[in-house]
């Protein structure tokens, strides 16, 4: 016990020592491999003095909490200052859609997750959200509406954001939109081969991005792809560059070409080489369009992957599919989402799909055959009616007259060959290499938005903020809600599988997620919460009042509200009866239909108490709902606003069958400190007996109160920046969580309810009620309040806190009748009653619960009363001043504590070992000769006896062999992809332990080049006779490691009656050859029948 507290002394004071970063990293966490000079990563280690000092402000603030907790218990301000009213607190609170929502340091229902750029306010993101992401082995790159591109470097994740847009970022590098002309990033896809970044712009340009020596971010190349925006972009096995657009348009960029040569050239050069390469493209469809398959290809091309396992390119669209050959660029397969085949001309003479791997339909004719083909008139027609229906349907897929619950919405293919796709309904189906549907997954209703796997696993993101991780059969592993929106990207490095929702916010979990490493992370983290925490405290003042479809003067707002808001930070109104009438509502109904809301009295209201409050200089007013005759709008002070924003509004009418807004309640949500707070200005129905109906009212709006439409108060270009998801649909698959949703109340930090309730007295008599109010004996009439009782028999409310009132009826009064001798005196003689109300809900699940991040938001009330001089309205306006605290994460400093966590805790460095172990490999041969159309067989030997060994096969680069038998002129191959003469199947596979898998590495004879220029073959010469060499590398990765082992395999291309040379010299070598493992061995099979037969007997691993 006693070293266990010497270790937990050692943690919280780990920062002041010297070897602060000196213990070594785990291999899977390890920043220094991902770090291009050991200094700057040192450096990047190291905090810096504004961190220490942040620590000790922190800990010291810890301390004051601790040593001040004592004799603070006896109070119902649970600690937030003596001068906090009692309350009373209503029942049923505890259980249910009312439970105060989970908050801790570290969220017990999901995995550590490390921020690299934490959820940005929504008002700071218009026209530059974060849409797409991918990585490299050293970065994590995004692209964003604005063009401009962000890029973090794996070897500074954990370091400190200080000096950039939001500080809580971790560091990164960004190239401003304008500064290139760029149009939104829509796709992108590392290259690693190139070490470049593709990126596929709405202006329809592809442009290339490298990092420069100084660290920033450079266009190295740009030309127009499509007229249309680029929708999807991939990479071949072959280094080719697949293009996607609008209307089915496919372009294929051929690395061979003038792609490869443009990126050797200066910088001067680069513009005339665009304009060769904006020309080099091959359109797929022109192959196939005499055929009548270019009819079902008019879909947009929304998702492009390459298949490296049978050198493959799938391109997709929301209901079809179509299978290509990267090397020839053949259409194989044109398929829906139900796996049924296409229409295609019933005469055509090539053979149905089959399922057999070799089962390839080739369509491409030579331009000879082309030219002599001529189709019928019947044919012609029949094509041309296809093509009208196809155009009909994809008409009506977008106008949302198809079922957009099945629509395709993500596609991965997984290291075993198999294709995963994801549909906005949640079901996830699984297709084997040929396109043939295998099975069908759902474990949730949500629409899936995106996908990654990574070795053994497939990560999904939906359109609810959660993800799960899945194995390769379909089995769930586990899943938890990652961010607070839509999960729209995945990419991987570092060890972390990185997740960017829709509001921008980047969150990293280790690859291991779940597994036993979460547990010790979190308890870590956990136990130094006082590190990275710091309490903010504010006051908040909120008032309601009904003004019976009047106006109020200057003095009666100054004396609501104008005292009151000094030393407050947000100022909360609520209005009741600003309006009413027939014609106001019919006309408010209306607007309500088309999106529309306001008035212009609402909005003299607004300016009125804006001019009270001094709005201008010092507050800022942040958003308003105006739903009939109930408006609320919310203030912040000037120097809170950067920390307020994610500003939503949302209207409940109650009144004539939930439609019409004479009963109801508006609502105003805001994110401040990372926490959510809600603001409701409700009016309920009227009259003495009708409590049940007030009762079934506040549950109405309680549990359908949805923010979707944000603050008209807002900036109008916020109204078009939420990105469009498909909101998930109740699905009725197997496995689908039918859960029902918690209310987005009950997911707030703190709400606050006020308005016109509307509960009246019981069991008392007008003048009883007189007589009380005159004695000022307000406890006699409390045991008579409808809301009371009802809160105390846990019907309405449940939960909720009220300070005990203090202050006079505040309904019903003569108009500009001062004093208590206003209340109503007519014919109706109404029971005086406390109709306005202010009520909460904070964090707190006891009383006496101390703020901290298992309780992020604790109040207190510290005045509650009503402006009894006000005489514009029969009701008198209330107003109530809660004392807040707010628990608040340093992101900044929590990913430094994450990082030193990662790198020298002993027990995780343990489970790392472990877990990233990569299965020791062998090969049968390094060496290789190719003549003739050869093929050889390569086998690959897992020898570990329990784990699984997961392996790629990519092309390092190219070289021409010269008479001395040496290789000269190395030319590296854009994204490792394999030259035109060489297949390699399969190119990614499994290997189970003590098991042998077989590649067949197979020459193609591509003797003719051809060059085209606008999609159509222009000229055409023999290929360089000379041999031709080329490395292979074997990566060999663990099933949860990012380093790997590496055999390079050397391949000779001997083209056909080639003189034999002196093949594999392994002499003094150039410096522009790659140094292959020394080997005296090598394989040399002759196109003989026993080859043919040998590759028939090929198994997959």
């Amino acid at each position: 016990m006693e070293d266990r507290q010497n270790d937990q002394n050692d943690d919280v004071f780990s920062f002041f020592s010297p070897s602060f970063s000196a213990a070594t990293p785990s291999t899977l966490f390890n920043r220094s491999a991902y770090s291009s000079s050991s200094s700057s990563g040192d450096d990047e280690s190291q905090p810096s003095v504004d961190d220490s000092n942040k620590r000790i402000d922190y800990m010291i603030q810890f301390l004051d909490r601790r040593l001040s907790e004592d004799g603070n218990h006896d109070g119902i301000g649970d600690g937030n200052g003596s001068d906090s009213l009692p309350e009373f607190v209503g029942k049923c609170g505890e259980s249910g859609i009312f439970k105060v929502p989970i908050r801790s340091a570290v969220h017990p229902n999901r995995p550590p997750s490390l921020d690299v750029r934490p959820h940005p306010l929504r008002e700071t993101q218009i026209g530059r959200f974060l849409r797409t992401m991918t990585s490299t082995e050293r970065q994590l790159w995004t692209g964003g509406e604005d063009g401009a591109l962000r890029v973090w470097e794996f070897s500074e994740l954990y370091g400190s954001g200080r000096g950039l847009e939001v500080e809580d970022t971790a560091p990164y590098k960004e190239s401003l939109g304008n500064e290139f002309g760029s149009a939104a990033v829509v796709c992108m896809i590392g290259d690693e081969g190139s070490r470049v970044v593709w990126s596929g712009h709405r202006d329809g340009r592809i442009r290339c991005w490298r990092l420069r020596g100084d660290h920033g971010i450079e266009e190295a190349l740009s030309w127009q792809a499509h007229r249309g925006p680029v929708l999807s972009i991939a990479i071949s096995a072959y280094g080719d560059i697949w293009s996607g657009s609008e209307g089915g348009a496919l372009k294929v960029w051929p690395w061979d070409g003038a792609l490869g040569k443009s990126l050797s050239l200066k910088m001067e050069e680069r513009h005339m080489a665009a304009l060769a390469v904006e020309r080099s493209y091959i359109d797929p469809r022109n192959m196939v369009s005499a055929n009548g398959f270019a009819n079902t290809l008019t879909s947009d091309v929304t998702f492009l992957v390459s298949d490296h396992t049978r050198a493959r390119v799938w391109s997709a669209s929301p209901l079809t599919f179509a299978i290509w050959d990267a090397r020839t660029r053949d259409l194989i397969k044109v398929f829906n989402i139900d796996g049924q085949l296409e229409n295609r001309p019933e005469n055509s003479v090539y053979p149905d799909f089959g399922s057999e791997e070799e089962g390839k339909m080739k369509v491409t004719a030579s331009k000879k055959e082309k030219a002599q083909s001529s189709l019928g008139f019947f044919q012609r027609s029949r094509n041309a009616i296809m093509g009208a229906a196809d155009a009909v349907r994809r008409a009506a897929t977008k106008g949302g007259f198809c079922d957009d619950s099945r629509k395709t919405e993500a596609i991965v293919i997984s290291v075993d060959g198999m294709i995963w796709t994801g549909s906005s309904n949640g079901i996830l189906m699984r297709w084997d290499g040929n396109g043939n549907c295998l099975q069908e997954f759902a474990y949730e209703s949500s629409g899936i938005l995106c996908m990654f796997t990574f070795c053994s696993r497939l990560w999904v993101g939906y359109s609810n903020g959660t993800v799960q991780v899945w194995d390769l059969e379909g089995k769930l592993l586990g899943g938890w809600v990652a961010h607070s929106g839509p999960v729209i990207k995945m990419a991987i490095g570092a060890g972390y599988l990185f997740t960017l929702a829709n509001h921008g916010g980047i969150r990293g979990w280790n690859v291991t997620s779940p597994g036993p490493l979460d547990n010790v992370l979190r308890a870590e983290l956990a136990g130094k919460e006082f590190l990275y925490s710091r309490i903010e405290n504010l006051k908040i003042l909120a008032g309601t009042w009904n003004v019976g479809e009047g106006r109020a003067s200057t003095d009666s707002l100054v004396s609501w509200l104008g005292c009151a808001a000094t030393g407050v930070e947000i100022v909360v109104v609520g209005l009741q009866e600003v309006e009413m009438g027939a014609g106001v509502l019919a006309m408010s109904a209306a607007k309500e239909t088309v999106g529309l809301e306001g008035s212009p009295l609402g909005q003299w209201w607004l300016d009125m108490i804006g001019k009270t409050l001094d709005e201008g200089s010092s507050f800022v007013r942040v958003g308003s709902r105006q739903l009939a005759g109930l408006l609320i709008c919310v203030w912040v002070r000037h120097d809170l606003k950067p920390h307020v924003g994610d500003v939503d509004a949302a209207a409940v009418p109650c009144g004539f069958g939930r439609a019409i807004g004479n009963k109801g309640a508006v609502g105003v949500r805001l994110r401040m400190y990372d926490r959510v707070l809600c603001f409701v200005n409700c009016h309920f129905a009227a009259h003495l007996e009708a409590v049940n109906r007030r009762n079934a009212d506040f549950d109405h709006v309680y549990r359908t109160m949805t923010f979707s439409r944000q603050s008209s108060s807002l900036n109008a270009g916020v109204a078009g920046a939420s990105f469009g998801v498909t909101m998930p649909r109740g699905g009725n698959a197997l496995g689908v969580n039918t859960i029902e949703a918690r209310p987005e109340l009950s997911e707030a930090d703190m709400v606050i309810f006020l308005g016109d309730f509307n509960y009246r007295l019981d069991d008392i008599t007008y003048d009883e009620t007189r007589d009380f109010i005159s004695q000022r004996c307000f406890d006699w009439l409390r045991e008579k309040d409808q809301l009371h009782t009802e809160m105390e028999a846990g019907n309405v409310f449940q939960g909720m806190r009220e300070a005990i009132i203090r202050f006079p009826p505040t309904y019903k009064f003569e108009r500009h009748q001062a004093g208590l001798a206003g209340y109503d005196s007519g014919e109706k003689k109404r029971i005086p009653a406390w109709c306005d109300r202010i009520l909460y809900r904070d964090n707190k699940k006891h009383l006496g619960a101390e703020c901290s991040l298992d309780c992020p938001v604790v109040s207190s009330i510290s005045q509650y009363d009503a402006c009894m001089e006000v005489t514009d309205s029969d009701h008198k306006p209330v107003r109530c001043v809660f004392s807040v605290k707010i628990a608040r994460v340093d992101e900044s400093v929590r990913r430094q504590e994450y990082g030193n966590i990662i790198n020298s805790n002993k027990k995780i460095k343990v489970l790392l070992g472990e877990l990233s172990k990569v299965p020791e490999t062998i090969v049968s041969t390094n060496n290789i000769i190719l003549q003739n159309q050869d093929s050889t067989i390569l086998r690959i030997t897992n020898k570990s006896e329990k784990n699984i060994a997961f392996f790629k096969i990519i092309c390092e680069g190219q070289s021409k062999i010269e008479e001395d038998g040496q290789a000269h002129d190395h030319r590296a191959r854009g994204s490792f992809g394999f030259p035109q003469w060489l297949e390699v199947s399969p190119g990614t596979g499994t290997i189970k332990p003590n098991q042998i898998a077989e590649v067949s590495v197979h020459l193609e004879d591509f003797p003719t080049v051809e060059e085209f220029v606008d999609g159509v073959a222009q000229n055409s010469w023999c290929e360089d006779t000379r041999d031709k060499e080329v490395i292979l590398v074997l990566v060999v990765h663990g099933r949860f490691s990012t380093e790997t082992r590496k055999h390079r395999i050397r391949v000779r291309h001997c083209p056909r009656g080639g003189p034999a040379k002196n093949h594999f010299n392994d002499g003094t070598k150039t410096s522009g050859q790659i140094n292959a493992l020394h080997r005296s061995d090598y394989h040399q099979l002759s196109n003989t029948l026993d080859v043919v037969e040998q590759l028939k007997n090929l198994h997959s691993p």
